[in-house]
């Protein structure tokens, strides 16, 4: 099947994977960047990532690389569901020679803090907030802002924004979440008309209530409900950053 095939009757080029992993912490979205230790870009803020080894997947290799550049332990990454975000095959996009990269994007909860000293081509790793991060390496600013829109996205379908509340939340804790996701400010009674109406989001814990200052009286709480997907979904309000 293979005869008369010439593989090298084609340029070679690479293929890296880069990834956008995003946390929320202290009321702000944050991302994890690496500090480049070598050359292209040397000092610069970028996604963690690298190339793919010949005999691995282009989500193994993300997986492996993200260990290696900021010291999150193997069984945290093996963890995370990782969604490929697109690829990314501009022909200049890296100095060095044809690179064409996989990106992948999650959104997670609870995340340590990396390593004091990253790995591969990090010098170190760290999280940072969204709004703060200015120049990043290679085309890493668009693939940044592509995965920002899918995150923004995946609150407008599923639960995962409960994930990021206290076991027992009120709604404006939940509000919140939304908020710093989507970089907007919601209207409070018609969120909460909306949570309240979408079967299976949240539920209500019987008899409890919080102190959320002010002088009002003290706000309900409310737990994750059974649904993983938002029927209908829960949009963002036109005008909202994307």
């Amino acid at each position: 099947m293979t005869a008369g095939y010439d593989p090298h009757a084609f340029e070679p080029f690479a293929v890296t994977v880069d990834l956008a992993v995003f946390t929320v912490r202290a009321g702000a979205l944050h991302v994890l960047l690496i500090r480049r230790g070598r050359q292209p870009y040397a000092g610069a803020w970028a996604l963690p990532g690298g190339f793919v080894l010949p005999r691995e997947s282009a989500e193994t290799a993300a997986r492996r690389e993200l260990a290696e550049e900021t010291g999150l332990s193997e069984q945290l990454v093996a963890a995370l569901r990782l969604e490929q975000l697109r690829t990314y095959s501009e022909p200049d996009r890296d100095p060095r020679m044809r690179v064409v990269s996989v990106a992948f994007t999650a959104l997670v909860p609870d995340l340590p803090e990396p390593a004091a000293e990253g790995g591969g081509d990090a010098a170190h790793a760290r999280w940072l907030a969204v709004e703060d991060v200015s120049e990043l390496a290679f085309d890493h600013a668009v693939i940044l802002a592509d995965a920002r829109e899918r995150i923004g996205a995946k609150l407008e379908y599923t639960c995962l924004a409960t994930g990021f509340c206290p076991p027992e939340f009120t709604l404006g804790e939940l509000q919140s979440v939304y908020e710093t996701v989507w970089n907007t400010t919601l209207d409070r009674p018609n969120f909460r008309r909306k949570v309240l109406a979408t079967p299976g989001f949240v539920e209500a814990v019987p008899g409890a209530a919080r102190l959320t200052g002010g002088r009002g009286k003290p706000a309900a709480l409310y737990r994750p409900g059974p649904a993983t997907t938002l029927h209908p979904p829960l949009l963002r309000p036109e005008g909202s950053t994307r």
